[in-house]
């Protein structure tokens, strides 16, 4: 891998350093080649340690946060998982290497081309890709998710996205204004039904719309 130093140098100082300790998420960081999911002249930035936009108006995430809201889902290898704002692919093809089968969406069609994409040039299947509107939430209404990962900001918790968990099911998201600071969010439902709310950290993401 023409980056591997770049990607140690990725795991060791911006993520174990921040705390990240599933070893199964590392070794998805660690396989997961980023630079094929920036464009061509962000490659030799692909690694460092703050967002990279990839193009109408959208951005792909820091290292970090990428690892970090994939370590709260606290995912089993049998997961069922559901992808808010798939832009590049990326955290996508994270979710892949530790789950069992990935439903994403994302509402800009040129962006889920493109990361259709590259998910294929790198051999990921159990993908389900779909363009679509992440407030809706998955077209099959009745289906249920291990996870669910918003990379993307609503300003309020999306109700029908929160009862499309399975209890236990873990929601992680930001929430908050558009262009303002967001928390970071982790939405728990209990085996009763009910959930509960988490807030962690401030954080920026493009808005959900």
């Amino acid at each position: 891998m023409i980056y591997e130093l770049e990607c140690e140098a990725m795991i060791r100082d911006q993520l174990e350093a921040r705390g990240i300790r599933d070893p199964r998420v590392i070794d998805a960081m660690r396989a997961v080649p980023r630079e094929c999911f920036v464009p061509e002249e962000s490659h030799g930035l692909a690694y460092e340690d703050h967002p990279l936009p990839i193009g109408n108006g959208q951005t792909i995430s820091q290292p970090y946060i990428v690892a970090l809201m994939t370590e709260l889902l606290e995912l089993p290898s049998d997961a069922e998982v559901l992808e808010i704002g798939a832009g590049s692919g990326y955290q996508t093809a994270i979710l892949a290497h530790l789950a069992h089968h990935v439903c994403a969406l994302e509402r800009d069609a040129e962006l889920a081309e493109r990361a259709r994409h590259a998910l294929d040039e790198l051999g990921f299947g159990r993908i389900d890709l779909r363009v679509g509107d992440g407030f809706q939430g998955w077209p099959e209404p009745e289906r249920r998710f291990d996870g669910i990962l918003l990379a993307c900001a609503p300003d309020h918790l999306p109700e029908r996205l929160a009862a499309s968990l399975k209890p236990g099911g873990r929601l992680v998201l930001p929430i908050g204004p558009a262009g303002g600071t967001q928390q970071l969010t982790v939405v728990t439902r209990g085996a009763d039904g009910e959930t509960s709310r988490r807030e962690l950290l401030p954080v920026r993401f493009v808005p959900m719309v």
